[in-house]
């Protein structure tokens, strides 16, 4: 309807997403893992106008974060849909959070870093 394809990299064949009985989740699919290194592959293969990064867990988010880091989305022109990578790497940080919601006059839990 609004002419728009969608790619979906996902390890496990298993996935209710990669099933071909029921209502389809994506044009393409990926049985690789969520890296850099094959997330950039499939980039260079697709070439997406947009990621979507909060629908892969942790491993999504992570990986997100490296390419935007790396200069690959930017270098591929891909635009970050949905949260934006700066939130992303801020929720990721404890100190950073914790600077961020001091920023907007949030109360938080007292806390320290430590190191073993």
């Amino acid at each position: 309807e609004e002419n728009l394809q969608t790619v979906l990299i996902n390890p496990n064949i298993a996935s209710v997403q990669t099933n071909e009985v029921g209502t389809k989740q994506a044009d393409s699919v990926y049985f690789l893992p969520v890296t850099p290194e094959f997330v950039t592959e499939v980039i260079k293969v697709e070439r997406p106008d947009g990621i979507l990064l909060s629908m892969g867990g942790q491993t999504a988010l992570n990986c997100g974060v490296e390419l935007f880091q790396s200069g690959i989305l930017q270098k591929h022109g891909v635009q970050v849909l949905g949260t934006p990578v700066e939130s992303i790497m801020a929720t990721e940080d404890r100190q950073l959070f914790s600077d961020k919601l001091m920023e907007i006059s949030e109360k938080i839990a007292p806390s320290i870093a430590v190191k073993t």
